[in-house]
């Protein structure tokens, strides 16, 4: 009997402390907002046909964060929800983390001279990573709305310097999507700046995932940086699609739709 009420003692003792660890945990949420119909840029894993396009947009952890949860807004064209086989999380930090910081010769100059700049883009590689084909996330796909109209796009225009401001390639319209991704298991990031890439497959060669932005008035929080973007062809490097590929005498710049949440011990 003196061994049961031990038991029953350390298990009381366990809820106790379980309950208190989840009451001391504070729940992360951050959004960007819903799209504003200026861009949409192309943003997909590696496929039959089709090279990789990676689209980047920032955001902060102030305290070390348990990330489980992540949406994001888009365009597809062809059929409907059922057309998306993949879905892919990315996380980067910021340049230089993560980089061969040996390819410079001090930021902005580069000696292999790709991109007009590397600073304050995401790193050269991804710092973490979930995706549904590895069954390390799942998702569900809600349609929005059909028709939806955005002012310009990247798809294809994704070329180095002194190429690189082909000003897009053009007004898009076609299924707003939005993507509600659960991390499994979660992403466990301490407190710093970075960047997300939300990529889709979509099935066969039915053409591309593109992700809309959301308004930057002119800033959406203290140290936002604007949207990135590259493929397979530019890869480690990276383009500002606003200021480097949109370009022009006031170029605009651009956050991508999305939220992320989860907790902070």
């Amino acid at each position: 009997m003196q061994g049961k009420r031990y038991v029953f003692a350390v298990l009381g003792i366990a809820v106790v402390l379980a309950g208190a660890a989840a009451a001391s945990a504070d729940s992360f949420f951050f959004s960007t907002g819903a799209p504003d119909g200026r861009m949409a840029t192309a943003s997909r894993p590696e496929s039959q046909g089709k090279i990789e396009i990676e689209s980047a947009d920032d955001f902060i952890l102030a305290a070390e964060t348990h990330l489980d949860q992540v949406s994001f807004t888009g365009l597809i064209f062809t059929g409907g929800p059922g057309e998306i086989r993949q879905v892919r999380v990315e996380i980067y930090r910021v340049f230089p983390n993560d980089s061969d910081v040996s390819r410079t010769s001090g930021p902005p100059t580069f000696s292999t001279a790709q991109v007009p700049t590397r600073v304050n883009s995401p790193s050269d590689v991804a710092f973490a990573t979930r995706d549904s084909a590895e069954g390390t996330l799942q998702f569900v796909v809600a349609v929005l709305g059909h028709n939806f109209p955005a002012a310009n796009s990247v798809i294809d225009g994704i070329n180095p310097i002194p190429d690189q401001a082909t000003k897009g390639d053009g007004p898009v319209k076609g299924h707003e999507v939005r993507v509600d991704v659960v991390l499994d298991p979660p992403l466990d990031l301490p407190a710093g700046h970075y960047f997300l890439v939300p990529q889709v497959g979509l099935q066969g060669q039915g053409g591309n995932f593109l992700w809309l932005s959301a308004p930057r008035p002119p800033l959406a929080f203290t140290g936002d940086l604007q949207m990135w973007i590259r493929n397979a062809d530019l890869d480690p490097d990276w383009l500002r699609v606003g200021t480097d590929i949109v370009d022009g005498a006031t170029p605009p710049t651009f956050n991508g739709s999305f939220s992320v949440s989860g907790t902070s011990p």
